[in-house]
């Protein structure tokens, strides 16, 4: 097996094993609220970060898992914009945030979300989740289930809605890992983005609880949350120049000092990072000898983007080496080189290129195959 340097490629943009540090150089940031975190959402590289392991009661910021999981059934197929939810008793108890859900009224699937998203209604929180699930506690276990898939260690899920429970807890990190996976469903926004909307032909209001969609203009949602006990909580989103960030705050002690903090942490990541995505050059096929294929695709495991301090790109730079031919057989997924994507001489990430797909070594048949094809053909 041979090996060349197949280029070196300026402003490369991969990103595998890099991370940011929280504070860019000569930025300062001050934020009131005990706990915070801010992520860059595509890559999940963390930005800031303040007290974010701190386990602390959510309120209603609990609800972006709610929507996750119903977004999932959504996009699976098993739950369609136009179903029709019915609402229970229980359902009608909830208190706290509502629209009032009378018992047995009726409201489609889009509907339910609106509410919950904007007006975050407990209500239909809970019509929604025994609509799904059977019963709120079958739903709720889903909810920790989807948790523990997404490696939130330190949340546990009482209910659905996040009105108070004993044990009911996150973290600010938890939560900024919930929120970029509710963000990959791109439906998501047009209901995160709603300022203000109606329900029940026109007769009952909604405003949002997230006063950012309306006064900050970055802002993609997500959700807000309060209670006596957690205090003010956000989990706030914002794009700008291709790049998306979440910010949450955790039990600030008002919702204008919870705002503030979530703006300037934003504020913060848009004026000291950037996102870089990646160079879509295809690699060369790589020629295989004695197998039943004559070339095989090598690719780029785990390149998605890069988020690195503004004014840094220029001197990015990725140097590519892989093979020139490979003896069958060919394993998918087998090592065929590497790329290294450097800054100023320092290793910022890098990525084993593999083979895209299999090849298996041609038996005495397919070699008798192939030089019958060349001679008809000549």
């Amino acid at each position: 097996m041979k090996t060349k340097v197949l280029a070196v490629i300026t402003a490369a943009v991969i990103m595998l094993s890099f991370s940011v540090t929280a504070h860019a150089e000569g930025a300062a940031i001050e934020i009131g609220a005990p706990s915070a975190i801010l992520i860059e959402k595509s890559t999940g590289q963390v930005l800031y970060e303040k007290n974010a392991d701190e386990r602390l009661r959510p309120a209603s910021v609990t609800k972006i898992m709610t929507i996750l999981l119903i977004m999932e059934e959504i996009e699976s197929g098993r739950l369609k914009y136009t179903d029709i939810v019915t609402a229970s008793a229980n359902a009608t108890s909830m208190g706290g945030s509502q629209v009032y859900l009378k018992e047995n009224e009726q409201m489609t699937v889009d509907e339910m979300l609106k509410c919950i998203v904007v007006a975050s209604a407990n209500d239909a929180c809970v019509a929604m989740a025994e609509h799904i699930a059977g019963s709120v506690e079958a739903f709720v276990s889903r909810m920790n289930e989807k948790a523990a898939s997404l490696g939130m260690n330190s949340t546990t899920f009482i209910n659905c809605t996040g009105l108070e429970a004993e044990g009911h807890l996150t973290t600010a990190r938890d939560i900024s890992v919930m929120s970029r996976e509710l963000l990959k469903h791109n439906d998501i926004k047009k209901y995160t983005t709603i300022w203000m909307d109606s329900i029940r032909g026109g007769q009952f209001g909604l405003t949002n609880t997230n006063k950012l969609i309306r006064f900050y203009d970055k802002a993609t949602g997500l959700k807000t949350g309060f209670t006596k006990e957690s205090m003010y909580c956000i989990s706030a989103t914002a794009e700008s120049d291709g790049m998306e960030l979440i910010a949450v705050i955790m039990k600030s002690p008002s919702s204008d000092e919870r705002n503030a903090d979530a703006r300037a942490l934003l504020n913060y990541g848009f004026a000291n990072y950037a996102i870089y995505n990646a160079d879509t050059q295809q690699l060369s096929p790589i020629k295989v000898i004695k197998g039943k294929k004559d070339s095989v695709t090598p690719i780029m495991n785990g390149i998605t983007s890069l988020v690195v301090a503004k004014g840094t790109e220029q001197n990015i730079k990725c140097e590519i080496s892989v093979c020139d031919d490979l003896l069958a057989p060919v394993e998918q997924g087998q090592k065929l080189g590497e790329a290294k994507l450097t800054l100023d001489g320092n290793v910022l990430a890098s990525s084993d290129i593999t083979a895209e797909s299999a090849v298996e070594k041609a038996g005495i048949f397919d070699i008798f195959s192939e030089l019958v094809h060349y001679f008809l053909i000549v």
